[in-house]
């Protein structure tokens, strides 16, 4: 009996081992074949197959933004880059397609008027309304072609690529020259000096803006910090959001102040929503404070090496080129612009045009004559300034007109040129000479437009009290 005992139960302690050794093993090829599966299977997020609609509006945009985007310029943005020889030619296709199709299909417009400062131009318009074109084109073509399709979770996981680093590209590009204040500038002294009445909503709300470099800093590290959160996979979402509201923000000023960037950031504020709109269910969970399913769209295993380390290169050499690069340069910019030594030999500031005499007549301040020069400022740059006058010599805006000058010290001699920082005009105007009896007199001299000219031109102690940069933490009273 006690033999029989022992033979059993070495039996079933024999057999138990062999079996957990068998189990052990089988989860071993198991997670083996898992693990081989995973190396050599990229799986792509999202549903195995997609209704009729979706695969419609995913073709449509795929192409348009893919168009709007052009993700293969981007390269452009390397330092020293080579490819601006090679894409010149594509900037030319470009144009040509686009005055085609204005001339040829939309009829919309005799010339078009391409981007300069302004990004809402007839061209802008008209290449929207081509881009549309291609897109539906290509969404019927591509549906007659491809109508079997379950499904586009490949392109679909590029698409967010591209959308996700086009939007990364101008958080930073916007935000880091902003939080050195360069994209707005403080108020000139010629702005200063213009009727308020005289502005029209863009510049107003662009000197908002360049006055406190506090709150511009502000707007610029939050569209730093989208762009942040937007460069990692995890954070992606959380980064969608505050672009979003950052965007969203921008864009409005845009449309409320007639600043002609509309078109270009409500874009930025679409692929916002494009971005969050394959995450509304975690977005919606998190709203009305629902479980939230984890989940990472972005989270796709690449099964060769060397295509992890190409990724790894990519995002180095992109945060380098967008983001290292632009914050070392703007912060380079913002010494020149604030360590900038008084300008010689003349101090920036207003005169008065107390003496202005034309072909040897004097002509007197009136105020109904708007051509004579009337004051005259010298900015705190050393090379702008503007006169009081509506003479089409110079460049006019608000009611001055705006010019460039250099000085030669040793000839006594002051060049100004008619400078049009928007449309790229440079063109030279006339050359006096100078002499200043004191620090506060200069006397110009010389020939304009064939007429002698002589002008007397005395510093005034006008002060702006927008100048000041006052901040109280104690008000008394509403100033």
């Amino acid at each position: 009996m006690l033999r029989l005992f022992y033979n059993t139960c070495l039996h079933r302690i024999i057999m138990n081992i062999i079996h957990l050794r068998t189990e052990v093993a089988f989860k071993k090829t198991i997670s083996s074949c898992t693990k081989t599966f995973c190396m050599t299977t990229t799986i792509w997020p999202g549903n195995q197959v997609w209704p009729l609609w979706q695969k419609i509006i995913f073709r449509f945009f795929f192409i348009y933004f893919i168009i709007y985007t052009a993700p293969w310029t981007w390269i452009n943005r390397i330092p020293g880059s080579w490819a601006q020889n090679v894409l010149q030619y594509y900037y030319q296709f470009m144009d040509w397609c686009v005055n085609t199709a204005n001339n040829g299909i939309f009829h919309l417009y005799k010339t078009l008027i391409p981007f300069n400062g302004s990004g809402d131009t007839s061209f802008g318009w008209t290449q929207l309304l081509l881009f549309f074109l291609f897109a539906f084109t290509g969404c019927i073509i591509w549906s007659l072609l491809d109508i079997k399709r379950n499904n586009y979770n490949r392109l679909s996981y590029w698409l967010r690529i591209v959308v996700r680093y086009f939007v990364i590209i101008n958080c930073f590009g916007y935000g880091i020259i902003k939080i050195f204040g360069l994209q707005m500038s403080f108020p000139l002294l010629s702005q200063m000096a213009t009727p308020l009445g005289d502005f029209l909503p863009m510049r107003f709300s662009w000197m908002f803006m360049g006055y406190s470099l506090p709150y511009q800093s502000f707007s610029g590290f939050m569209e730093v910090t989208a762009g942040l959160l937007l460069l990692f996979r995890r954070t992606t979402t959380f980064g969608a959001l505050v672009a979003s509201g950052v965007f969203i923000n921008v864009m409005i000023m845009n449309l409320s102040y007639d600043i002609p960037v509309k078109l270009f950031s409500t874009h930025l504020v679409v692929m916002c929503f494009v971005l969050l709109v394959y995450d509304y269910n975690r977005v919606f969970a998190f709203i009305f404070n629902r479980a939230v399913m984890q989940c990472n769209l972005y989270s796709v295993s690449f099964s060769k090496k060397w295509m992890r380390i190409s990724k790894l290169i990519l995002k180095l050499g992109f945060i380098i080129v967008i983001v290292i690069l632009p914050f070392k340069n703007s912060w380079t910019s913002y010494q020149q612009v604030h360590n900038r030594k008084e300008t010689k030999p003349i101090k920036a500031g207003m005169y008065e045009v107390r003496k202005f005499v034309k072909n040897k007549d004097t002509i007197p301040y009136t105020y109904s004559d708007s051509l004579r020069w009337q004051e005259i400022i010298f900015e705190n740059d050393g090379r702008r300034g503007s006169i009081k006058t509506t003479d089409t010599m110079f460049w006019q805006r608000y009611r001055r007109g705006y010019f460039t000058y250099t000085t030669d010290t040793v000839n006594h001699t002051i060049e100004v040129k008619r400078t049009n920082f928007v449309m790229g005009e440079n063109i030279f105007l006339f050359r006096l000479n100078y002499n200043m009896p004191d620090s506060n007199t200069i006397r110009m001299f010389g020939a304009i437009r064939k007429d002698s000219v002589f002008v007397e031109l005395v510093k005034t102690n006008r002060r702006f009290q927008l100048s000041e940069r006052q901040f109280h933490w104690l008000s008394e009273y509403n100033r």
